[in-house]
């Protein structure tokens, strides 16, 4: 294989595919990525035998063939190299070593064979349809920060994208908890996904199906069956395993009877948590907020370290009640909600509240109290 290509056109592919590649692998040839050169082409694939990406650039092919190369150390390598610069890239599929030359700069890379790189068998997708890159985007980054982390639950280390129908319209919806809050973004359903089935997307998958959106424009290609999930942005194309398993019904824990709503600037709630929180010397430590009609104090008790206490004035008229909350989930929320004024439902001290930029907003959020 020989072939030439720009360093500006490589190096972003290779920093993208390199997500993929976890970088301690205890079979080798996952630590390493695909490069085949044909035509006029150059096909990069990374996986990690749970998702499998892969892109497609133009390049200048002098020999065709394919080998794998060390992912992370051609990422670093083509990143360092001189803006604008062209490379080479020469070995072949049965030796040791693949020379890369830029300039004065040269390389030698060990090579494992093309033959023994794995591929994810995608099968048949029972639904396709596509959705704004931009659209996916939001959806994804609206629901990620609520995603569990704890394994024995791994059933909501994920977002669960599902479809669902009220009055005769369809909507999609993708839905994110870890116990302590609960993410749920609802869009309309586009044509082509009544029907699927639903399913869970894996918390690395939706880092890279996100990072991938974040940076395209115009739609993006969404294809699911009831074990994977491929999505295609233009030349990349990304496929992945789903998590099997059963999302609980979180249509349960959604408050029906918060009467009690407060309207806040969100920038100024934010600032107002963050300053009262520097007290705390712990993660978890709750910020108690206190609402009457006189407005709403915010305050963090520390034993050994103080206390503080800060006073907003937002539109409520409502009965006067205190509750707490984790800090960091607050203002997690808060980035995750975006827009310039918040909607805070409350019931009770002891009861989970509801967050939304307004009623009917696309982005819902439930967050479990804390005991102040």
């Amino acid at each position: 294989m020989k072939l030439t290509i720009s360093r500006d056109t490589l190096a972003p592919a290779l920093a993208a595919l390199s997500h993929v590649v976890e970088r301690r692998n205890t079979i080798p040839i996952l630590s390493n990525i695909l490069v085949s050169a044909e035509g006029e082409g150059l096909t990069l694939r990374a996986t990690d035998l749970d998702i499998m990406a892969q892109t497609t650039l133009p390049c200048a092919v002098a020999e065709a063939g394919a080998l794998t190369l060390p992912a992370h150390i051609l990422s670093d390598i083509v990143r360092k190299l001189p803006a604008g610069a062209e490379l080479t890239l020469e070995g072949e599929g049965d030796k040791s070593t693949t020379a890369l030359r830029c300039g004065r700069s040269r390389f030698q890379l060990q090579t494992l064979p093309e033959s023994d790189y794995p591929d994810i068998a995608a099968g048949e997708f029972s639904h396709s349809f596509t959705l704004s890159a931009s659209v996916l985007s939001e959806t994804l980054a609206a629901t990620e920060f609520a995603i569990s982390t704890e394994e024995t639950r791994y059933y909501l280390n994920g977002v669960h994208l599902h479809v669902l129908e009220s009055e005769g319209v369809g909507f999609l919806r993708a839905v994110a908890t870890d116990g302590h809050r609960l993410a749920r973004m609802q869009l309309p359903a586009p044509d082509g996904a009544a029907g699927m089935p639903a399913i869970i997307i894996p918390r690395k998958t939706v880092g890279e199906i996100a990072r991938i959106a974040k940076d395209q424009k115009g739609d993006i290609g969404i294809e699911i069956s009831a074990t994977k999930i491929r999505i295609t942005a233009g030349a990349t194309t990304l496929t992945s395993n789903l998590i099997d398993g059963t999302f609980p019904d979180y249509q349960r824990v959604i408050p029906a009877a918060n009467d009690k709503v407060v309207t806040l600037e969100a920038d100024a709630f934010r600032q107002a948590i963050d300053r009262v929180a520097t007290i705390s010397s712990e993660r978890g430590r709750a910020v108690k907020l206190a609402l009457s009609d006189a407005g709403l104090t915010l305050s963090v008790s520390q034993p050994d370290g103080g206390a503080a206490t800060e006073e907003l004035s937002p539109d409520y008229d409502g009965a006067p009640v205190e509750i707490g909350f984790n800090h960091r989930y607050l203002l997690d929320v808060l980035a995750a909600l975006g827009g310039d004024t918040v909607r805070l439902k409350l019931a009770d001290p002891g009861s989970p509240a509801i967050l939304q930029t307004s009623e009917g907003a696309a982005l819902l959020v439930v967050l479990m109290p804390m005991r102040v």
